[in-house]
């Protein structure tokens, strides 16, 4: 079913005659266009892709077969048309993104019909992804393993941090990432023990260096992280390390169809929690949802007790333990939640790397 079709299901489920899309996101994962001046206009018998003369072009040939593009002179005036034509009157609306200005707008410009918040519809139907949108993250995923396999092979101790996530960025775009899925990480020595840490102007420092980036192909993303050693590693980092990655392949495998995110995220750190000197040291959850967002819900974690994955679901699996003002270590893979397991995305090495 088409996904015009499941919104126009759960419209009729809310008693809505009509919404109106103002996220960018939502307006991409919909009219598979991404544009930044415009709404669309959706009713049970009709669908508009309003936008002004920079996209319109663009719209007429790239936005799906479910939506008319269209560049009224007068916005307001064709909306109201639209709606009075279509006999709406109840309007739903995106309660968690729209402004309170602009709500009060829309009630004062269109006061034939009631507006009303239509919640997380759409969050909860981009949680399931089709087999498109898969294709789609794995191209961003296959972008970032290259840009993985690039920057290793050249990351020498006189780089500094910034030069490692300028190299990623690159590479990225190179292979063709559209955009950057966020804001790279790569930060070593104590700063590696900072789980967001941002990259500095300074060489890298011996120890742990953490890599986390991502791309996007098509608007969606792709999340890895690795984490490699700048010298030689000794003892106690080679049991830090193994103990990250036990904890993220016993989560991988645990991971199917049904399995609740709260027991998955307990997996991995009741693994981590089990080393005396580890105990407590992963401070984040296990993983995420991601998307045309790469934060998206739900998440594994230890507020998830009580949710159940569902088949299409893409999740993040990343444990992680952070000796503060020491050093750091995560290591991250992508899956898309199977019947009976996942596919895992992420193909770069989780051997550990020494560099020196």
């Amino acid at each position: 079913m088409k996904k015009i079709e499941v919104l126009r299901e759960k419209m009729k489920g809310r008693g809505l005659d009509a919404v109106i899309i103002l996220d960018e996101l939502n307006q991409l994962y919909l009219s598979d266009f991404a544009f930044t001046d415009g709404l669309l206009l959706i009713t049970h018998e009709v669908a508009y892709l309003i936008t002004d003369f920079r996209y319109y072009e663009m719209a007429l040939t790239r936005a799906n077969s479910a939506f008319e593009s269209v560049m009224p002179q007068n916005r307001k005036d064709f909306i109201t048309d639209i709606l009075k034509k279509q006999s709406c009157e109840r309007v739903g609306f995106e309660g968690s993104f729209v402004s309170y200005e602009t709500f009060n707008r829309y009630v004062e410009e269109y006061p034939f019909v009631s507006f009303a918040p239509i919640g997380d519809m759409l969050e909860v139907m981009r949680r399931i992804k089709t087999p498109e949108e898969l294709r789609k993250m794995q191209l961003a995923q296959d972008i970032t393993d290259k840009a993985f396999s690039h920057v290793i092979g050249m990351i020498t101790p006189e780089m500094t941090e910034l030069d490692v996530a300028v190299e990623l960025e690159y590479a990225m775009r190179k292979n063709g990432a559209g955009a950057f899925a966020f804001e790279t990480i790569a930060v070593s020595g104590g700063a590696s023990a900072l789980p967001h840490g941002t990259p500095r102007n300074v060489k890298l420092k011996h120890g742990f260096l953490t890599m986390d980036f991502g791309a996007k192909f098509e608007g969606y993303c792709s999340d890895m992280t690795r984490t490699v050693v700048i010298g030689k590693a000794d003892a106690e980092m080679k049991k830090l390390y193994n103990t990250v990655l036990n904890a993220q392949l016993a989560a991988i495998d645990f991971l199917r169809e049904g399995i609740d995110c709260g027991e998955a995220d307990k997996v991995a750190r009741d693994i981590i929690d089990s080393v005396p000197e580890f105990k407590g040291a992963f401070g984040h959850s296990l993983g995420h949802s991601i998307g045309l967002f790469v934060h998206e819900t739900p998440g594994l974690s230890k507020r998830g007790f009580g949710t159940k994955l569902c088949e299409g679901q893409v999740t993040s699996v990343e444990p992680g333990i952070y000796l503060m003002g020491k050093y750091g270590c995560r290591i991250e893979d992508m899956v898309a939640i199977e019947k009976f397991g996942v596919h895992n995305f992420t193909h770069s090495t989780k051997e550990l790397i020494e560099i020196y």
